[in-house]
């Protein structure tokens, strides 16, 4: 099995910051994409941040300048950094994971942790 846990959220002041960290354990052959989407109450999913295996990021124009993701391939983990934090980005934060379990079928698996809570508040 796999399982993907962060951590990190909490209760920020605006213009503060955090730091978003996920692991991702369990069987695992390779993590190609990982991401960090977020769903603040009443609307959908969106995606905050991408990094691909080899390094490279993308951003949701909100967040552009102010966030940065990054991961350690030999962990297994991503983090996104938040700095100068808004009452926007208050939201559940979920961290996902593109991952092949096995080596001998290439199959690439949706995963998905249990979320944290980034509430942004004075």
């Amino acid at each position: 099995q796999v399982r993907l846990v962060e951590s990190g959220g909490g209760l920020v002041q605006p213009g503060g910051s955090l730091r978003l960290s996920c692991a991702a354990s369990g069987s695992i052959f390779r993590i190609d994409n990982m991401a960090w989407y977020r769903q603040a109450p009443g609307k959908q999913r969106e995606l905050v941040a991408v990094i691909t295996s080899g390094g490279t990021t993308n951003y949701v124009n909100s967040v552009k300048g102010r966030c940065t993701i990054s991961r350690d391939n030999a962990k297994n983990t991503v983090s996104l950094q938040m700095n100068s934090l808004k009452p926007e980005d208050t939201a559940v934060y979920y961290c996902h994971a593109d991952i092949v379990r096995s080596r001998w079928d290439g199959v690439i698996g949706d995963y998905w942790g249990q979320g944290t809570q980034v509430t942004v508040s004075s």
